[in-house]
């Protein structure tokens, strides 16, 4: 699942003049110029640099970076920032998006669709499974988590040429690869009809109704792309709901690994997705096969930087282990695991830790002999079935 990790190295890229300022309050209202056009963002400051950039989460959660040189003006009402609704939001999307795209809303997020409305039904009803699901887990765990301060925004193009197009933009070459993703930046999923692919119909399946969405997503074929969408949808969720914070440092081995840890789809239901906790067997027999040529400092080496989910040579294997040691910790450690997550909720955004920095957390929250740790690790999970 490539694309969170994708659209973070961009981000870092693009943003590292950022010093970190907190603020809230008032309505900021932002005029930049960018690509020859004034543009006008209203919303809420989240980070000021010292060289005057800013970082701006507006009404529809878009989080906008602008540096010093195409910022024109900023001022603070006294009327308080508030999100669109989820009726305000249609509208303002509606005139972003192609002719033709209706709307579904659900508790908790809007369904923008250019296919079946009973193909936007079954993705809210995943979607709305899928947070029950994930609220309810970290909440017996003790996170007092939050209801998300947006609407939940999942864009469903009606084939995979369309999606395509609308998505070179922000994936590049990587969309060609890529089936549905989670943006950090627009806080909003993005996918098309998968009942559509060639891969996964059959003869006489027609589409567009219940029975057939069901039938085709509920496939073995099917798995890998249901597992894909609820990966996507896992991310949004945990940036919403106060697990995790847009655009902090957040590991990729912690932010994947739940992903990952959550995606696996029950094909016995009907509905392609009901569980949480499942082993998850396409990473497992990864994982295994990495084993054979692990090296000794795999685990410190995931826990000190990204590097590895960002080299597709080695993304494969870093996504396995991810998955493995979520596993591990989740069922082994949990309190530590726990309270490490705790500490990651609390970091702001762009604030960068070095390769040190990472580690001397890490051993702080799970031990100072990462040795020892492997060796549990590894045990554990060769009893893994």
């Amino acid at each position: 699942m490539p694309s969170i990790k994708l659209i973070f190295a961009l981000l870092v890229g693009c943003v590292a003049w950022f010093s970190v300022v907190g603020r809230a309050g008032a309505l900021d209202r932002v005029t930049l110029s960018r690509d020859g056009e004034q543009r006008s963002v209203d919303g809420k400051l989240q980070v000021k640099a010292a060289d005057g950039g800013l970082l701006v989460m507006a009404r529809d959660g878009v989080l906008w970076s602008v540096p010093p040189e195409e910022l024109v003006e900023h001022t603070a009402d006294d009327v308080a920032f508030r999100p669109y609704s989820p009726d305000e939001l249609e509208q303002h999307l509606g005139q972003q998006l192609p002719p033709g795209f209706q709307f579904h809303q659900t508790a908790h997020f809007l369904i923008c669709h250019g296919t079946s409305k009973a193909y936007a039904q079954w993705c809210g009803a995943l979607f709305e499974r899928l947070y029950r699901a994930f609220a309810n887990y970290w909440r017996r765990a003790g996170f007092n988590l939050r209801e998300p301060e947006f609407p939940l925004v999942a864009i469903v193009f009606p084939d995979e040429a369309s999606y395509r197009e609308f998505a070179r933009d922000e994936l590049g070459d990587g969309v060609d690869s890529i089936i549905g993703y989670y943006s950090l930046r627009t806080n909003r999923m993005t996918m098309y009809d998968l009942t559509g692919s060639d891969a996964l119909r059959r003869g006489g399946d027609r589409r567009g109704t219940a029975a057939t969405i069901n039938r085709i997503l509920s496939r073995p074929e099917a798995e890998r792309t249901v597992a894909t969408i609820v990966h996507e949808a896992t991310h949004q969720i945990a940036f919403n709901c106060g697990l995790q914070t847009r655009y902090a440092d957040i590991p990729l081995w912690v932010s994947e690994g739940i992903a990952v840890y959550f995606e696996a789809p029950d094909l016995r239901s009907a509905r392609g997705w009901s569980t949480v906790r499942a082993v998850n067997q396409v990473r497992l027999a990864v994982f295994r096969d990495y084993l054979t040529r692990r090296p000794p400092r795999s685990l410190e080496s995931l826990a000190a930087d990204d590097s590895r989910f960002r080299d597709a040579r080695q993304s494969g294997d870093a996504y396995a282990e991810a998955w493995a040691f979520n596993y591990f910790l989740l069922r082994q450690r949990p309190r530590q695991y726990h309270a490490y997550l705790a500490r990651l909720a609390k970091k702001g955004p762009l604030i960068w830790d070095t390769p040190e920095t990472r580690l001397s957390a890490f051993r702080e929250a799970f031990g100072a002999d990462l040795e020892e740790l492997d060796a549990e690790f590894l045990r554990h999970m060769s009893k893994v079935r």
